[in-house]
């Protein structure tokens, strides 16, 4: 037997006035999707916002069901649509954030399981780390240079793969 330790590691800021523009102009997008979701079951909205290698940025928000679990989440839509609508180009960083009229969410929200092996799937499909910045409606942020650092044991095409002895 042996015993395994993982570490994730993470630069947390105060705010999002401390992250560059590039980030900081990111996350206004991934506010600016968070009005959009539609969420009237959770009243939990979830804006996600990434930045592609050509410079698009492309939204998305959670769209919920009263079948729940048909409804997506924001990040799943807007790296979906990215692949939709620019196969090809590298996804470089994903911004995520949320709002709820509930309560007031005070520090990063990360992404689910689902959209953890997602965002892994599209790492793999580029060959290239995407950047992660979570953010709540206000305090600190959450920057994190791959989805490995919360994902660290991802399934993966080479699971599919028969081996043989």
């Amino acid at each position: 037997m042996k015993k395994v330790e993982i570490i994730s590691q993470f630069i947390e800021y105060e705010d999002v006035n401390e992250l560059s523009e590039e980030d900081q102009k990111l996350v206004v997008a991934a506010r600016q999707s968070v009005s959009k979701a539609y969420a009237p079951y959770s009243r939990f909205q979830v804006g996600a916002a990434v930045s592609l290698e050509n410079g698009v940025i492309m939204r998305g928000n959670n769209q919920e069901n009263a079948s729940y679990p048909i409804g997506l989440c924001a990040e799943r839509v807007a790296i979906f649509a990215a692949g939709a609508n620019y196969p090809g180009v590298k996804i470089r960083a994903i911004a995520v954030t949320a709002l709820s009229d509930q309560f007031l969410i005070d520090k990063p929200i990360t992404p689910c399981g689902a959209c953890r092996q997602a965002i892994a799937e599209y790492e793999h499909r580029y060959h290239g780390n995407i950047r992660l910045i979570l953010v709540g409606e206000t305090g600190k942020v959450l920057v994190a240079d791959t989805i490995k650092q919360f994902l660290p044991y991802q399934f993966t095409a080479e699971d599919l793969k028969v081996k043989t002895s």
